[in-house]
């Protein structure tokens, strides 16, 4: 009997697999590759809210965690994931300095937002009110990261590419058999998806829409990212990722003229140099209108968990969510509430209604 079947392997299913893997359980992913936010996001980790220099909830401990995470994969993989690059905030006006500099001096923040102006003239990029500098920044690769690690599962045996059929699962006190297969848990890490679990689907899943470039640009030669009203990664090779935009009405992982139109425009308010779209991409991101995570227990059958909600900061959260639902299931040590789908009143009432 297996420990654990996950559903989902993006970022939320890899993170729970490799913390199982570590802690000496086997598992099984069961994987359709219909949701693409993984596979397509910018990858990158920021440890402040950049709109009005806030700190990102618990930034330290994940980047903590993160720094671990990804070093351990990437030793394991034999592939480089993780890209440790300054991110650069394009400041617009003096007045955006002086918030910038308040801010660092908050003790929350001193360690992700740097004090000194950075004055450095990039090609052909306007900055005539400078850059402040976060600290602690740079992304992962995050397509790279699926494709090795579905190619690992499968060297363990570990994968079955199809889609999950919930009709097919029983669910016992102590197990549960899924087709031919037989374990004691199953957790659910399907992304944007999980609207179609019966299981789940009442919890607040509320998806956000993004779409990004791959472009080149010769004569751009950044070698840190670059944040203004979008963001510029660079990939090497003359290579950037330009993202992102936030549409909260379409559902869909098509790419639309309308967010290609709005992602050129602003791209070329921030660079004034040539530059060509090789590709464009969308995906829907799991997010949550409280902006915390949905993990936890179904509140009837406790062999079966969810791990969703990471939105916008996947990369981030992977790990320190995959953590804390391992050991809130293996040893017992409750949920940050802030995170435990037990705070959704709704949900938890819809089952208990009589």
């Amino acid at each position: 009997m297996l420990d654990y079947i996950i559903v989902g392997s993006g970022l939320a299913g890899i993170a729970f697999s490799e913390v199982a893997l570590q802690n000496g359980k086997t598992i099984l992913v069961i994987n359709d590759a219909s949701q693409n936010s993984s596979q397509i996001a910018g990858g990158l980790y920021n440890p402040v809210i950049l709109k009005r220099f806030s700190e990102v909830w618990q930034a330290g401990d994940q980047l903590d965690l993160l720094y671990d995470f990804y070093g351990a994969l990437e030793a394991k993989l034999n592939v480089k994931l993780d890209y440790k690059l300054p991110l650069l905030r394009k400041f617009h006006s003096v007045e955006e300095q002086n918030n910038w500099f308040t801010a660092s001096d908050k003790p929350n923040l001193s360690r992700f937002l740097s004090t000194k102006l950075i004055t450095t003239k990039f090609n052909c990029i306007d900055s005539p009110f400078n850059f402040g500098e976060v600290l602690d920044s740079g992304y992962v690769d995050t397509a790279l990261l699926l494709e090795h690690y579905q190619k690992y599962l499968i060297s363990i045996h570990a994968i079955q590419n199809e889609t999950f059929d919930y009709a097919a699962l029983e669910i016992h006190s102590d197990y549960l058999i899924y087709k031919n297969i037989k374990a004691k848990r199953i957790v659910f890490a399907e992304g944007f998806g999980m609207l179609s679990n019966p299981y789940f689907s009442n919890l607040p899943l509320d998806g956000t829409k993004g779409e990004l470039l791959l472009i080149k640009a010769p004569n751009l030669n950044l070698d840190v990212i670059i944040k203004s009203s979008i963001f510029i990664i660079p990939l090497g090779n003359d290579l950037y990722k330009v993202g992102a935009t936030y549409n909260w009405e379409d559902k869909t992982n098509i790419p639309t003229e309308a967010a290609r139109n709005e992602l050129v425009l602003e791209l070329k308010e921030l660079i004034n140099c040539e530059f060509e779209i090789l590709d464009h991409y969308a995906g829907v991101r799991p997010t949550v209108k409280d902006r915390r995570p949905l993990v936890g227990t179904h509140p009837i059958h406790q062999n079966l968990h969810v791990l969703n909600g990471l939105g916008t900061r996947g990369v981030m959260l992977a790990p320190a969510m995959a953590n804390s639902l391992f050991n809130q299931i293996e040893n017992n040590i409750p949920l940050d509430k802030n995170i435990d789908i037990r705070r959704i009143k709704n949900y938890l009432s819809s089952f208990y209604h009589s």
